[in-house]
Parts: structure tokens; C-alpha cells; sequence
């Protein structure tokens, strides 16, 4: 598997404390139904199409090598048997209709675009942070550039799901001064049906993360139809409060339908289905719920 980068993000103020550059990973082991990034979940290159930028040129139909695509009523359309995702209709698409999610990229050239937030980390007390996708699908090469991040004084966090062997994730926990480690559904079952895959191994993975002295910061996609409600909220506020070492702390984050138009771009549609955005009474009911076991939880973040 190649170490494709979908995207890098600067003057990120999420993902992690202060000002950061987030190195977005491709490819992920679930499939969360919600998911707002669909275009990190497969660990290959993806041509995405964007139908409204769309001029009608000809220019990617008359570039193709594969004659793989067509220009129609509907706009462009591409040819899965014949496309090699080869990047060169997006090269030569002058509107940017065309876009290739993916590239390889060396460490050299992360680091080079790191390197030049760093007046915004020393001022903010920021760093980078290396999300997904998942990033420990892609350990070997994270690891690496952990190590060059520490050598350089650079304050790095992992972002998460936590899906992986025990010990990847403890020998990038040497390298870490933060994690933000995602929970989905307490339930195995609610989480395989909503993810694919069941939790236990990301609970264990938590526990003993926590158990080993991690600094962690638990985020919660809050989806009213699948984890928003009050037995999930107290089933998730109770193991939270009793994991090891200090208190950690709890982002909720709200539902919301923004990636529609990238599962588009992709040539599928989106079915939010039983899926809505809680209200604002039931966020707050939901903060209370994790201030009863002693956990401090905000919206956002």
C-alpha cells in the first residue's frame, strides 16, 4: 500500500492546541456512514468531478490515454474499466473540474511544507497533526515522520480511530505527546452497523493507551439515529470517567450534511437516511450527561 496524502491543511485550529498543519492520511478500516471526508476512506487514488465547474472544454476527453472519458448532456463520464486514475485530466482540466484525491508523497516534501507553519507553531504553542483517513494504516511511514517531527522540536498529535494492532500504537505513543482518539458507539453491534466494524479492539486499544500515560482527547461524531441518545451518552460517559491516568477531555461533534457534494464528486450518491444533526437542547443535554460523571465536554473542537 502506498503512502497517499490526500490533503494538508494549514492554520488548522481543531486538531490539537494552537495553530497546526493537519496531514490528512488516505484510507481507513471503517466506513462511518456520517464520514464528511468519504474521499479518505479508500487507500487509493480517486478521481473526483465536480459537474458546476465544468466548461464543456473537451480538453481531459482529447488528453486521456485510456479514452476512458466522454463528454455527455450530463457532463463528463468516466469509463471505470478503462481509467487509470493517471491524473492527467486533471492536469490539463483548466477549470479544476476534475481532481485527483491521493498523491504520494515523500517525506522530504511533508516536512518542507511543515517547516513552513513553524512561526505559527512557536507563537501559538501548535505543531502538526497526522489524521485520515487513519493514519496508523500507514505506520511505518508515520512513525518516521514522528521521529523527524521530535528531532526537529515539533509538537505532534495523532488523530485517530484506534484501529490497529496494540503494538503500533504503542510505539507511536512513544512519539506523541497527544492523541484525539475517536469513539463511535459503545454498542459493538450499533458501531458495525454504522462503521462495518465492531469496537472492541478500539476500546481495549483506549484503555490501554490511557494506561500507559497518553495525553488523549476523546472525540464523539454526535449523530442524532445512531449515538446521540441517553443510553449511549451515559454507557460512553462511564467508561470515559473510568479510564486511567488524568480525566480526559470530550469534543462532541455534531452531525451535519456538508459532504453530500464530495460523495457526488465521487460518482455516488448520499442517503443520510434515519441520520440528523441533535439540536441544540440535545448538545447541551449531552454535556450534562458527561458533567454527571465528572467529564468535562464541549461542542466542536
Amino acid at each position: 500500500m502506498r503512502n497517499l496524502i490526500f490533503d494538508i491543511k494549514r492554520y488548522a485550529i481543531n486538531d490539537g492546541p494552537g495553530i497546526r498543519s493537519t496531514v490528512f492520511f488516505k484510507g481507513c478500516l471503517l466506513n462511518c456512514a456520517w464520514c464528511h471526508n468519504p474521499e479518505s476512506i479508500s487507500p487509493f487514488p480517486q478521481k473526483m468531478y465536480s459537474h458546476d465547474k465544468c466548461i464543456g472544454c473537451n480538453t481531459c476527453v482529447e488528453a486521456c490515454p485510456e479514452n476512458a472519458c466522454e463528454l455527455t448532456p450530463q457532463g463528463i463520464v468516466t469509463d471505470p474499466e478503462l481509467c487509470k486514475v493517471c491524473g492527467i485530466c486533471a492536469d490539463v482540466c483548466p477549470t479544476k473540474a476534475t481532481e485527483i484525491s491521493g498523491e504520494v508523497m515523500t517525506k522530504e516534501a511533508i516536512l518542507e511544507k511543515i517547516e513552513k507553519e513553524r512561526v505559527f507553531f512557536d507563537q501559538s504553542g501548535g505543531g502538526v497533526t497526522f489524521s485520515g483517513g487513519e493514519p496508523l494504516m500507514h505506520a511505518e511511514f508515520l512513525i518516521e515522520l514522528l521521529d523527524e517531527c521530535g528531532e526537529r522540536g515539533i509538537h505532534r498529535t495523532v488523530d485517530t480511530t484506534g484501529l490497529a494492532k496494540k503494538e503500533i500504537l504503542l510505539e507511536v505513543a512513544k512519539r506523541t505527546e497527544h492523541f484525539l482518539y475517536d469513539l463511535k458507539a459503545m454498542d459493538t453491534a450499533v458501531h458495525e452497523k454504522w462503521t462495518g466494524t465492531g469496537n472492541e479492539n478500539i476500546l481495549k486499544n483506549l484503555k490501554m493507551l490511557s494506561a500507559a500515560g497518553a495525553k488523549i482527547n476523546i472525540r464523539i461524531p454526535l449523530v442524532k439515529g445512531v449515538n446521540a441518545d441517553e443510553e449511549n451518552i451515559r454507557e460512553t460517559a462511564a467508561f470515559v470517567a473510568d479510564l486511567a491516568g488524568e480525566k480526559k477531555k470530550v469534543n462532541l461533534l455534531p452531525y451535519h450534511n456538508i459532504a453530500a457534494r464530495k460523495y457526488q464528486k465521487l460518482g455516488g450518491e448520499y442517503d443520510p437516511g434515519v441520520m440528523e444533526e441533535p439540536s441544540e437542547a440535545e448538545q447541551e443535554r449531552c454535556v450534562e450527561i458527561f458533567a454527571e460523571y465528572g467529564i468535562e465536554a464541549i461542542i466542536g473542537g
